[in-house]
């Protein structure tokens, strides 16, 4: 698992370089959504792509999981991961590559499910791993890349 990990950050890294050196150099911004966190951002954008933060199932306004398992933060998941998208100016259907984070693979089926109902025409692009452990034991984290509108 952890040469799996190791390799897959590696190739991520490598995407993201080839992309950087085929593109004219361009700024880099960060997204605000909220009052910071000193951590991260919840998005950057560079040239015509925005790069999300993973995001979990936790509600903005409680900062709770919502009740109802893998599809109750599944669908959080997709809410949180829209509003930081609509911030940045893209939006769930200008996603071009997407990253599912599992704390089960036994909720990989249940996982496609809600997945495919949330885009319309070709999905895109998509990797999902199971990991040892999610920020505040989340089930399921979503990270994208996206074109901006």
């Amino acid at each position: 698992m952890k040469k799996l990990t190791v390799a897959f950050v590696a190739i991520a890294c490598a995407c993201i370089y080839a992309v950087a050196q085929t593109t004219a150099p361009a700024k880099r911004r960060a997204v605000k959504t909220g009052p910071p966190n000193g951590i991260f951002s919840p998005a950057i954008i560079t040239g015509d792509l925005v790069f999300t933060s993973g995001q979990i199932g936790l509600d903005p306004k409680t900062g709770q999981f919502p009740e109802g398992g893998i599809e109750a933060q599944f669908n959080q998941v997709f809410k949180n991961l829209t509003a930081v998208l609509e911030a940045s100016g893209s939006s769930v259907d200008h996603i071009v590559k997407a990253t599912v984070f599992l704390a089960d693979m036994n909720d990989y089926n249940a996982m496609n499910d809600l997945y495919r109902k949330q885009f319309k025409g070709d999905p895109p692009a998509r990797t999902t791993v199971q990991v040892a452990r999610l920020p505040r034991d989340a089930r399921i984290e979503i990270e994208a890349v996206a074109v901006l509108k």
